[in-house]
């Protein structure tokens, strides 16, 4: 399976298991198991370096179990090869998003006028707000 230029993944390196489906079926809903669960293991993949493993793991951290595990399930079809295909292709969306590079953020400085806006709007409020208060009382 192709994820990008440069990942390939072998199919050996994911299996599926095949349950009932909660899924549209008709008749079948409750006989033929259609809901189809893609185990992919990214601690032991071979088609992967360590660098990219680090990668996915942190970017899928709430989707990959403490094994190291991805599961995908997909019962969006009401067969079980369309399933299984669906979950290979999110299994490939998702690597290919993990392993796309995250674009650097360069700090940047406000300009002079927002520095001047914020100011003065701090200002309209504090007036504003010290304006609610009551007058100071003299006592004589």
């Amino acid at each position: 399976m192709q994820i990008n230029q440069h990942v390939n993944i072998e199919d050996n390196e994911f299996s599926f298991t095949f349950t009932t489906s909660p899924g549209p079926g008709g008749q079948n809903v409750n006989k033929v198991a259609t809901c189809a669960t893609l185990k992919f293991n990214v601690r032991e993949s071979g088609s992967l370096t360590v660098f990219q493993k680090n990668r996915i793991a942190a970017a899928l951290a709430n989707r990959i179990d403490r094994n190291g595990i991805l599961r995908i399930t997909s019962s969006r079809y009401r067969s079980q090869s369309a399933n299984k295909q669906d979950a290979i292709e999110r299994l490939a969306a998702l690597l290919c998003a993990a392993l796309k590079p995250r674009a650097v953020r360069r700090p940047t400085k406000p300009t002079k006028g927002s520095r001047e806006r914020r100011l003065e709007a701090k200002r309209q409020n504090s007036s504003r707000k010290s304006a609610r208060r009551p007058p100071p009382r003299h006592d004589d």
